[in-house]
């Protein structure tokens, strides 16, 4: 099967974008990884799928798999690629969208600086919503909010101790001394592994710059380390927030780029603005892979 598709990126986070509006590919699990093979595919952290309108009042549908080829709710970064790719199509002339994903409705909107912001809606604090198991778990203060241990005991508590949250999909967020000289690959793995996160867990490491600045490194689940992570931006400050740490906007500081990350508090939703930009597209004979 021969398919057309457009790469993007947000801050380095990569993205294989793919149109379904006219018709379904269908495409399996196993076309997703092939997709997202940075050997023998086009090489992407996520594939991104655009389709029509599922009800009134919303533009589009928007689904997203990982690397690996699961299905997920939610991507910030992807998000905002998304808006630039179906303004640069054609495929609507609005500036302001409505788009639906698994995990809800957002809102991304082209500013005219070339950016692209995105409500992406309000943070989640529950353990169902992660999911994540607290059994026989209690959590420990922190600042003026909470951490729960993700690591077995006698660990140093800044590589065990993480605040949870929910932005569509889950995040552990651990507050480090230094993004560079914490072992992000191996501490991002182990949480990872915990089965205490029932669908798995997205781990960021924040190392707190000023009130207004943090660095940002994020170990994503089906992925592994991302140059960017949207919705590791967002949770990250909106447990720096909750934390005492952070002022209402942030500037978030990746491998990849900077993002700008607000969020007022309380039932707010958080705003999340940054780069989208096109890398190339094409075409590709798709392998009948299941």
């Amino acid at each position: 099967m021969q398919i057309r598709f457009t790469k993007i990126h947000g801050a380095g986070n990569d993205f294989v974008v793919l149109d379904e509006t006219q018709h379904r590919l269908n495409l399996s699990a196993a076309q997703y990884r092939f997709l997202a093979d940075r050997h023998f595919g086009v090489g992407a952290d996520q594939i991104l799928t655009v389709r029509p309108s599922p009800a009134d009042g919303v533009d589009f549908e928007y689904i997203i798999h990982n690397a690996d080829g699961g299905e997920v709710g939610q991507c910030g970064n992807g998000a905002r690629c998304f808006a630039r790719f179906v303004h640069d199509q054609g495929l609507t002339k609005k500036t302001v969208l409505r788009v639906r994903t698994r995990s809800g409705d957002i809102q991304p909107v082209l500013t005219e600086d070339g950016r692209v912001r995105v409500d992406m809606g309000l943070p989640r604090f529950a353990l169902p919503d992660l999911p994540f198991d607290g059994t026989d778990l209690a959590a420990q203060p922190f600042g003026a909010w909470e951490r729960w241990r993700v690591r077995p005991e006698g660990a140093p508590a800044s590589l065990s101790l993480a605040g949870l949250v929910s932005m569509g999909n889950p995040h552990a967020v651990l507050c480090v001394a230094s993004t560079e000289q914490t072992d992000v690959l191996g501490l991002g793995a182990e949480v990872q592994a915990n089965p205490r996160f029932t669908e798995g867990v997205n781990v960021g490491f924040m190392q707190v710059i000023s009130r207004q600045a943090i660095k940002l490194r994020v170990f994503e689940r089906g992925v592994g380390e991302t140059l960017a992570c949207g919705t590791g931006a967002c949770a990250a400050v909106v447990a720096g927030i909750r934390w005492g740490l952070l002022d209402p906007v942030v500037e978030v500081h990746t491998r990849g780029g900077d993002l700008q990350i607000a969020w007022s508090g309380g039932n707010g939703s958080v705003a999340m603005t940054g780069p989208a930009i096109k890398v190339f597209e094409g075409q590709l004979v798709l392998p009948d892979l299941t």
